[in-house]
């Protein structure tokens, strides 16, 4: 099969069918290719949040907050139900080291625009009654949300598909090659696209993606594991996290005289509900390469400190639990922009645990940044020449 094509978007999942909804609706004409089917790899095995409160204050918080504005009116504009919720979140305190370094990070986030303010035990017990009674503080933002990955993917796909869109399923790209001004991208069973611009959204297997181009993009797959709840009562009115949830990712030490084994896999507590009713239970941040099984050992220490943190849950039965891929970089932030070098290749990956949540943000930009439309000047601290120039000062 032979296509000419605007786009080729290299990566089926949240992020490579956002992109290619944005370039669809700007007039371009877009085929997918995807390695197994839309949605395999992260976006299928992830939780469903919207968190701004993990976001550190700078362009990954204001990327959010602009992502979250976008989900507002999503719906509507795609015209399906996409399971968007904003129940809030909350940040459940321990003790008083954890406090001062939430206070700090809370005093930065309030300076870039987020509605977020630390509340007293009152406030956390009000708003989560099954929650362990020896906390003393908590963390309150109201805007933190929620959306179904799996809807959000069938919403962008379908109106994709009706916009003309081409997806092409179980299709390993093969080789890429530039031919004066446009490209040539081959996959399995005799794909073959031309093109005036690629796309690289293939979550933690875009490194192996950028091996076709000799480009080292630094992506590696982060796993981590969860448990998911059978359908029960709301136990809170809001979401819950714990301060060693974002030590994991910004300030290991908050983590203070933890086990050397929750330091091993990155042991962090996530809490929140999905619009079916059951909980999904996390987290670890383990560096085992792609190895995607669940581990009783990891799914164990989930669970105790689940029962720890909210003693109600000793009633609740566990029906499944599941592993998948963040994509991570060497600095946490993403990969968003064109390659220098390569007129007309683009990176939209590197999101770690935050692709659902600027799925369309990124989608949409990366879309603006092929069409030569609007100022991107502030993506530039997330392209991927930083790496470069990193390596080059050290």
């Amino acid at each position: 099969m032979n296509l000419k094509k605007d786009v080729c978007v290299i990566g089926g999942g949240v992020m490579g069918l956002a992109t290619a909804y944005y370039l669809l609706k700007a007039g371009k004409s877009v085929a997918i290719l995807e390695k197994a089917e839309i949605g395999g790899g992260a976006s299928s095995s992830c939780d469903d949040m919207i968190l701004l409160q993990s976001k550190k204050p700078g362009i990954a918080l204001t990327l959010a907050m602009e992502s979250l504005e976008i989900y507002r009116g999503l719906s509507d504009e795609l015209g399906s139900d996409l399971g968007f919720y904003s129940h809030g979140g909350m940040i459940i305190i321990e003790d008083e080291k954890q406090l001062k370094i939430m206070e700090d990070f809370v005093k930065k986030q309030v300076s870039y625009g987020l509605d977020v303010e630390i509340v007293d035990r009152n406030t956390l017990f009000k708003k989560q009654p099954h929650v362990a009674r020896y906390m003393i503080a908590s963390t309150y933002s109201k805007s933190d949300s929620q959306v179904n990955p799996l809807m959000l993917m069938r919403a962008f796909l379908h109106n994709g598909l009706n916009m003309g869109l081409d997806v092409l399923r179980n299709t390993i790209v093969q080789e890429i090659k530039q031919q004066g001004d446009h490209w040539n991208v081959s996959g399995q069973n005799g794909i073959h696209v031309e093109c005036d611009n690629v796309v690289i959204a293939a979550g933690a297997w875009s490194g192996q993606v950028g091996e076709l181009f000799d480009i080292e993009i630094p992506i590696t797959p982060i796993k981590g594991q969860l448990a998911v709840t059978e359908q029960i009562a709301p136990i809170g009115e809001t979401n819950c996290w714990t301060a060693a949830y974002i030590a994991s990712k910004h300030d290991p030490s908050i983590l203070g005289d933890r086990s050397s084994y929750d330091k091993e896999i990155g042991l962090g507590f996530s809490f929140t509900r999905a619009g079916e009713g059951n909980y999904l239970i996390g987290s670890t941040r383990e560096h085992v390469g792609f190895e995607k099984a669940t581990d009783f050992k990891a799914i164990s220490k989930i669970l105790e400190q689940a029962r720890k943190y909210f003693p109600i849950m000793n009633q609740v039965n566990i029906i499944r639990t599941m592993a998948g891929f963040r994509p991570g970089t060497k600095d946490g932030s993403p990969i968003i922009g064109a390659v220098d070098g390569f007129p007309g290749l683009y990176i939209a990956a590197g999101h770690e645990g935050d692709g659902v949540a600027l799925s369309p943000i990124t989608g949409k930009s990366v879309a603006e940044m092929i069409c030569g439309v609007g100022n991107h000047k502030r993506f530039e601290e997330l392209n991927l020449r930083r790496f470069a120039v990193a390596l080059a000062k050290g």
